[in-house]
């Protein structure tokens, strides 16, 4: 894991959210999220599909008008003002364009205009890693990923005091990733402010200082990414391969355990994750007595594992408060 940067505390906030909600009809997108961001850092957005993730994205943008609260982006009231916000921001959104029938250069001369600024292409061209020969092709002939460098070139053009990147690294090959996460902490080294939303775990990891969980709309947690690990430091995965495929008794009988905090299986691997280092050597011992154990390893908990967690727990949590509601409700009639 890479060594984050210390923040200064004293930094000015560049988006500010207060009991931010918003409600499409009966339907409730996202609900009273509190958070900040600070001025050149760079802050990860994650969450299952649906999570809320667009919708909060919209916010920041002016695209839509929150139905309670808040969001201040450097200070400004985005519902009062999103022309004055928007001058400052620039993004990568996950639903984009290119006019197919126009080169890249005039796909990005284009842009320029529309910013009003006259910042150079061909530095912009280089920032990203697009050849040179197919900037003046077409955009229609350009794979997937070298429209998202295209698209990425429109963002930095100006130079946004405010970066806004959804899924920024889709369709990306391996090459053009590393290229992303080098430019995002430039960037962010710079003082530009980086607001990074991707399902991707490993990159928020490569290149996010604190990262806020959403899910059903609800922010869950909002920390720094080495503390969110840290968190569940004494979690190990255990992962043994079976000489025949685990049945579920004996996954029930691993999961009413209070030391296993998970289990994963599939086909002749079982994959679980204890609480205590005791409990490493019980798990061995009662799935040997059930589909003979072949070999294991253990590992330590990942970043996706820690994300994973954190969604179950509020989902058990949704759950258990549902029944409460339930059982209030059957009392009263």
């Amino acid at each position: 894991m890479i060594a984050r940067r210390c923040r200064d505390v004293n930094k000015s906030e560049a988006i500010e959210t207060s009991s931010l909600t918003k409600h499409f009809g009966s339907l409730t997108a996202i609900e009273s999220i509190d958070f900040t961001v600070q001025q050149g850092e760079v802050f990860g957005l994650l969450g299952p599909n649906g999570a809320g993730k667009s919708t909060i994205i919209d916010l920041l943008l002016g695209l839509t008008s929150p139905s309670e609260g808040r969001v201040l982006v450097f200070g400004t009231n985005v519902a009062v003002d999103p022309r004055a916000v928007r001058r400052r921001i620039g993004v990568v959104p996950e639903n984009y364009g290119v006019y197919d029938d126009m080169s890249g250069r005039e796909n990005l001369q284009a842009i320029l205009r529309l910013k009003d600024t006259t910042d150079d292409p061909e530095r912009l061209l280089e920032a990203v890693g697009l050849d040179g020969e197919a900037f003046d092709r077409p955009a229609g002939s350009y794979s997937k990923g070298m429209v998202q460098r295209l698209v990425l070139a429109a963002a930095l053009a100006g130079d946004p005091d405010l970066l806004i990147l959804d899924e920024p690294t889709s369709g990306l090959d391996p090459e053009g990733i590393a290229l992303v996460r080098e430019l995002v902490r430039e960037r962010a080294d710079d003082g530009t402010t980086v607001f990074f939303s991707s399902h991707r775990l490993d990159e928020v990891e490569a290149v996010c200082d604190r990262i806020g969980i959403v899910n059903d709309g609800r922010l869950l947690t909002v920390t720094d990414v080495d503390e969110l690990a840290d968190r569940n430091d004494d979690v190990k995965r255990i992962r043994l391969f079976t000489e025949e495929s685990p049945d579920d008794d004996l996954l029930d009988r691993l999961q009413s355990r209070d030391s296993v905090a998970r289990i994963r299986a599939d086909e002749q691997t079982l994959a679980v994750d204890c609480k205590t280092s005791s409990a490493k050597a019980d798990v061995v011992e009662l799935v040997n007595q059930c589909c003979s154990v072949r070999d294991f390893e253990v590992d330590e908990a990942t970043l996706e594992d820690m994300f994973d967690a954190t969604v179950e727990r509020d989902r058990s949590q949704s759950r258990a408060n549902d029944s409460v509601a339930r059982f209030a409700e059957g009392n009263t009639e």
